[in-house]
């Protein structure tokens, strides 16, 4: 079972347009609705895949009990932690060409009680879980080690945790040593301080995090497919995918397919990459089923090509 953590979820409206034309009226050639944050996507993609998960989340107001009635009904079991603000509400245009455009508004304060129910919401379904994933920005009111505190939690039940947010946050919760982490590129540039030009700058740059305290380093290289580094060996892979209609959850689809397959190792890189790539062939968020997979698109090697540019 895999319990998932979204601090800051929100309610996502998708729609889909020929074209982005600033200062004109736009018609929508399609539109949806999702339950959305990078943990919440995470447990949709689990349930969607035919595995137990539950949902840990704040929610508050009208658009917090929408997203707590969409995840039930896609088989996620919800535990909110009731809030006094409104959940967020965002925003997302995808062109028809792939480009996507989103709005993301900043969500509630949390209150020092609020945070500190959280966690403590967290540590009590800890123990029946094989994985937390541990998801997305932190919300107004909690500290950049709120993170950190919840590996340690986790850690004193002997539950695995995956981590995949950014900046101070994730630079922060390192020391706690979390399992596996998942940056994207420009996230993991940031946390080296430097740009990251070639596979094999990633490569360095996911050690140097492995140093500061990351077992796994799942970086995602977007069109350049995923870097797995571990203490076992470091694999590369990619994923074709045919038509991209939007990106939205793609990342969040990745990590679930990498923890149902184990969290490490190569098998568990090529579902990471069959479930993001299938995910990028969905309409706005929605995430994919077993049907929508394509491992024969998928290659994983561990001769990684270290001199590869990053487009």
């Amino acid at each position: 079972m895999i319990l998932t953590v979204t601090p800051n979820p929100s309610l996502d409206r998708t729609y889909e347009v020929p074209s982005l034309d600033r200062g004109e009226v736009l018609r929508a050639t399609g539109d949806r609705i999702d339950p959305g944050g990078k943990g919440v996507n995470v447990s949709r993609a689990v349930a969607a895949a035919g595995f137990r998960t539950t949902a840990v989340l704040p929610l508050g107001g009208t658009p917090g009990a929408l997203i707590a009635e969409l995840l039930t009904a896609q088989g996620v079991d919800v535990t909110a932690v009731s809030v006094a603000g409104q959940t967020r509400s965002n925003i997302s245009l995808a062109e028809h060409d792939g480009t996507l455009t989103k709005i993301n508004a900043p969500g509630p304060e949390l209150t020092a009680d609020e945070s500190a129910l959280l966690l403590d919401t967290v540590r009590g379904h800890a123990a029946t879980a094989d994985w937390i994933a541990c998801c997305g920005s932190l919300p107004r009111g909690l500290r950049p080690e709120w993170y950190a505190d919840l590996v340690a939690r986790a850690h004193e039940v002997g539950v695995r945790i995956a981590l995949d947010t950014s900046g101070p946050a994730l630079l922060a919760a390192l020391p706690a040593r979390p399992e596996v982490i998942k940056p994207n590129l420009a996230e993991l540039a940031e946390a080296v301080g430097r740009p990251l030009t070639t596979l094999g700058e990633v490569a360095k740059a996911a050690e140097e995090l492995r140093a500061l305290g990351a077992g796994t380093v799942l970086a995602s290289l977007g069109s350049d497919g995923q870097l797995l580094v571990e203490e076992s060996g470091t694999h590369y892979g990619r994923a074709e995918v045919a038509t991209v209609r939007s990106n939205v959850g793609a990342g969040d689809a990745s990590l679930a397919g990498f923890l149902i397959a184990g969290g490490t190792g190569p098998a568990a890189l090529a579902s990471a990459l069959a479930h993001g790539a299938a995910a990028a062939g969905l309409p706005g968020s929605a995430m994919p089923t077993p049907a929508d997979l394509c491992p024969s698109a998928v290659t994983v090697t561990r001769d990684v090509p270290l001199d590869l540019a990053l487009s």
